[in-house]
């Protein structure tokens, strides 16, 4: 029965880690297949959405790119995932494929658990879930791979913060993994992959396999197709999170958007964002640009101090030229001094 299903591939991974690009790429490689893009935004400007429109790929319409802009899929999965699910399913031209492309804030589990609902058990199953990893801030030690250890640590000092968000994050994402993408390798060195290779490692369940990536380019015959039935499989599957029934909170993160106005050199506003990133230790800055005296709109992605630019589409005629950033750190960001840096006032 699951031959006659939808497949449905969940894309995890951290802010930054490159699940845009591997998704791109996928698009690129589609050979006619019809995939429908959930797109999960987290923040208030729906830039992975407009990324994904903007790169020009044929066949990959408006209607093929869904964005749930209300938070983290996973605690809206009754408001926001399932209406989107029926939806697809209710095309006279259902897609071939689902790709499904949570927030770097996700949980994995409870969105495959979504899939066990009867409606949307009977017509879809998750072929795989992908954990997309950035080699480079694992093998700098960015996430802690004991948690043991880290307990340990915090009951033998009352000073140390009692949460950490990031570090669970990364080993939820894992442990739910089918496959793992270690993206970036042309950022290390051999060692430094080693040590992110032993991080996965130490997480991932048996027989998940880890693959090479530069810039998310990874064929879809290996990403598609892993016929793991995860919504079958959630028991192999553990989650910090198992004995509170999936609840989590993300009080620890916040966003927010900066408008600013067209600029006059594009190079200027990534210094500024490299600088202000540096003094206040932001997560994610990404977004659109408008530049004086060009009618193509400039992408900005930003993952601490590496900043990149590039020209993606020209404007079309009912959007407003401007530039809006979204801006993504833990909790305690100083606003008004993040956006006078970014102003460079």
């Amino acid at each position: 029965m699951r031959a006659s299903k939808i497949p449905a591939t969940i894309v995890t991974g951290f802010l930054g880690a490159g699940k845009t690009s591997l998704i791109r790429h996928l698009l690129n490689e589609s050979r006619g297949r019809r995939i429908a893009l959930v797109i999960n935004e987290f923040g208030d400007l729906g830039v992975d959405r407009d990324l994904l429109l903007g790169c020009g790929i044929e066949g990959c319409g408006e209607d093929d790119v869904i964005e749930l802009a209300n938070g983290c899929i996973c605690c809206t999965v009754a408001d926001d995932f399932l209406p989107t699910m029926r939806r697809l399913l209710a095309r006279a031209e259902p897609p071939d494929h689902i790709v499904i492309e949570t927030s770097g804030l996700a949980l994995p589990k409870p969105l495959v658990k979504a899939f066990t609902w009867p409606e949307v058990r009977t017509r879809v199953t998750v072929d795989g879930v992908v954990a997309v990893v950035d080699a480079e801030a694992v093998a700098a030690g960015r996430f802690a791979t004991d948690p043991a250890a880290l307990e340990a640590a915090r009951r033998a000092d009352l000073n140390l913060d009692h949460e950490s968000p990031l570090e669970e994050l990364f080993e939820e994402q894992i442990l739910c993994a089918d496959m793992v993408v270690l993206n970036k390798l042309d950022r290390v060195d051999a060692a430094a992959r080693a040590r992110a290779e032993a991080a996965i490692a130490e997480h991932a369940r048996p027989a998940v396999k880890t693959v090479a990536a530069r810039f998310g380019a990874v064929d879809p015959a290996v990403l598609l197709g892993l016929g793991a039935g995860a919504e079958d499989d959630l028991a192999s599957r553990p989650s910090h999170h198992d004995a509170e029934g999936g609840e989590h909170d993300h009080d620890d993160f916040e966003s927010f958007v900066v408008e600013l106005d067209a600029v006059a050199e594009p190079e200027h506003l990534l210094d500024r964002i490299r600088t202000v990133a540096r003094a206040h230790d932001i997560l994610r800055i990404k977004g659109f640009a408008a530049v004086d005296g060009r009618p193509l709109r400039h992408a900005v992605q930003a993952v601490g101090e590496r900043v990149q630019g590039y020209y993606d589409r020209p404007w079309q005629p009912h959007e407003r030229r401007a530039t809006r950033l979204v801006v993504i750190g833990q909790r305690g960001l100083d606003r008004p001094a993040i956006e006078a840096g970014l102003r460079g006032s």
